[in-house]
C-alpha cells in the first residue's frame, strides 16, 4: 500500500510540474489544487519529507489562484469550501479577509467566516458556541475535520477533557491525514493538562505508531520527555520502554538521553538511572560512540545526590572536555564541584590533637563544627536526613540555574 501511495505521489508531482504554467495563470479551480495540496501534506506527515517543497509550492499557488480568480468561480460551493480549507491548512489568513471583502454575492458561509476570523485573531473562545452549532452540518463535508480540530483548539485550555470529543472526531473522520496527526498531538497536550496519565500514554502510543516520521514529531518528542519527567515517577518504566520500542534505535536513544538530562536536573534519580542505562544499551547497538560521554555525564549527574556520590565524582572527572559541548562542560564542572563538596571530610577529622585523640582542642573543634555538619534536634529526636536533603536540594537548584543560563545564551 505504501509503494502504491508513493507511486501515486510521484505521478501527482509529475503532473503538477507539467501544469506549472497553468498554475501561474490560475487556470485550475481551487478545489483541484486543494486535493493535490491535501495529498502532499498527508504524504509529508507520513514520512515523505521530500514532498515539503511541493507543499510550499501548492500553498503559494492556491493563494495566487484565490486572489486572481474571478469571483464567479466561488458560485461552485466546492471552490468556496476549498478556499476555506486552504486557510485552515496553513494558508495565509489575510487571504480570507481579502475574499470576504469581495464576497458581494455571499458565496461564503458567514458563520464559518466569523469563526475563522475570531480564531485567527486570537479570540477563538468567542466563537465556541457558533462552531459547536454548525459542526453537525459540516461534519461529513470537506470542512468538517478542519472545523473539529479548530473547535478542540478553542476549548482545550478551558476544558481539556471536553476537547477530546472534537480531536477524536477530527482524527477519526480524516485517518492518515495531517489532520489526524495534528489531532493526536493536541490530544497529548490536552491529557497532560488534565493530568490523566493513562490517557496521555494512550495517545502517545497512537502517535508513535502512526506518525513517528512526521516533521512535527520533534514536538511529540518534547511532549513525551516532559510527560515522563514531570510525572514524578508515576509513569512506570516498562511503559516508557514500551513506547521507546516503537521507535528506531537512534531516535529511542536520543529520547532516553533527553529524559536522563531532565530527570538528573530535577533530582529524579531512579528515572535518570533508568534512562541512562537504556541509552547505554542502545548505544552498544547503534555504535554511536559520540553519545557515550553524554550517557556518562547524565549518569554522573543522577548519582551526585545519592550514596554513589564517590563513583559519580570519578565518572564526571573521566569525561574529556573535547567530548562535550560547552553547555555540558559547564554542567559537568558544576556537578563535579558539588560532588567534591559532599565527599570532602569535615574539618575536625583532619585536626591534630593529643595522643589519645580526645584533647580539649579536638573537643573545641568538634563543638565549633557541630552546627555545620550535625542535624538539629527537634523534640529530643535527631532529624538526620533534613540537612543533607536541604544540601541536595540546593545543589540541584544550582545545576538548574546553570543549565537555564546556558540555554538562554544559546538562543
Amino acid at each position: 500500500m505504501k509503494a502504491t501511495r508513493i507511486a501515486a505521489l510521484l505521478m501527482g508531482i509529475s503532473w503538477l510540474a507539467s501544469a506549472g504554467e497553468a498554475y501561474a495563470q490560475s487556470d485550475l479551480p481551487p478545489a483541484k489544487i486543494l486535493r493535490s495540496l491535501q495529498f502532499v501534506q498527508d504524504s509529508v506527515v507520513l514520512g515523505d519529507h521530500s514532498a515539503r517543497d511541493m507543499q510550499k509550492y501548492l500553498l503559494e499557488t492556491i493563494d495566487t489562484t484565490l486572489r486572481t480568480a474571478d469571483a464567479s468561480i466561488f458560485e461552485d460551493s466546492r471552490n468556496a469550501d476549498a478556499a476555506l480549507a486552504y486557510i485552515m491548512s496553513g494558508g495565509n489568513p489575510q487571504t480570507l479577509d481579502y475574499l470576504v471583502a469581495r464576497d458581494v454575492q455571499g458565496h461564503f458561509d458567514s458563520r464559518v467566516i466569523n469563526v475563522l476570523q475570531k480564531y485567527f485573531n486570537g479570540r477563538g473562545i468567542q466563537a465556541e458556541k457558533i462552531i459547536t452549532d454548525i459542526l453537525p452540518e459540516y461534519r461529513k463535508g470537506v470542512l468538517g475535520p478542519y472545523l473539529m480540530l479548530i473547535a478542540g483548539n478553542i476549548v482545550v485550555n478551558k476544558d481539556p477533557v471536553g476537547s477530546l470529543a472534537f480531536f477524536d472526531d477530527a482524527r477519526l473522520t480524516a485517518p492518515g491525514t495531517i489532520i489526524e496527526e495534528a489531532a493526536l498531538r493536541r490530544s497529548i497536550i490536552a491529557m497532560m493538562q488534565a493530568k490523566q496519565s493513562d490517557k496521555t500514554l494512550e495517545y502517545i502510543r497512537k502517535y508513535a505508531v502512526r506518525f513517528l516520521h512526521s516533521p512535527y514529531a520533534s514536538q511529540f518528542a518534547d511532549l513525551f520527555v516532559s510527560f515522563v519527567v514531570e510525572s514524578h515517577g508515576s509513569v512506570q518504566q516498562d511503559k516508557i520502554a514500551e513506547i521507546a520500542q516503537l521507535m528506531d534505535k537512534e531516535r529511542a536513544e536520543e529520547i532516553y538521553l533527553r529524559i536522563a538530562r531532565q530527570a538528573s536536573l530535577r533530582g529524579e534519580v531512579d528515572l535518570a538511572r533508568f534512562a541512562t542505562e537504556q541509552s547505554m544499551a542502545l548505544t552498544s547497538q547503534t555504535g554511536d560512540a559520540t553519545r557515550v560521554p553524554l550517557s556518562k555525564l547524565y549518569s554522573g549527574l543522577a548519582s551526585v545526590p545519592s550514596e554513589a556520590v564517590h563513583s559519580a565524582s570519578d565518572t564526571l572527572a573521566s569525561i574529556p572536555n573535547e567530548e562535550l559541548s560547552p553547555r555540558d562542560i559547564a554542567l559537568r564542572d558544576a556537578a563535579q564541584a558539588i560532588a567534591e563538596q559532599i565527599v570532602r571530610k569535615p574539618a575536625f577529622e583532619t585536626s591534630q590533637g593529643g595522643a589519645d585523640g580526645n584533647s580539649t582542642g579536638d573537643k573545641a573543634i568538634l563543638q565549633a563544627n557541630s552546627d555545620d555538619i550535625l542535624p538539629q534536634k527537634q523534640s529530643g529526636q535527631a532529624v538526620a536526613g533534613a540537612p543533607l536533603e536541604e544540601f541536595f536540594d540546593k545543589s540541584r537548584a544550582r545545576l538548574n540555574e546553570i543549565d537555564s543560563l546556558l540555554e538562554q545564551e544559546e538562543r
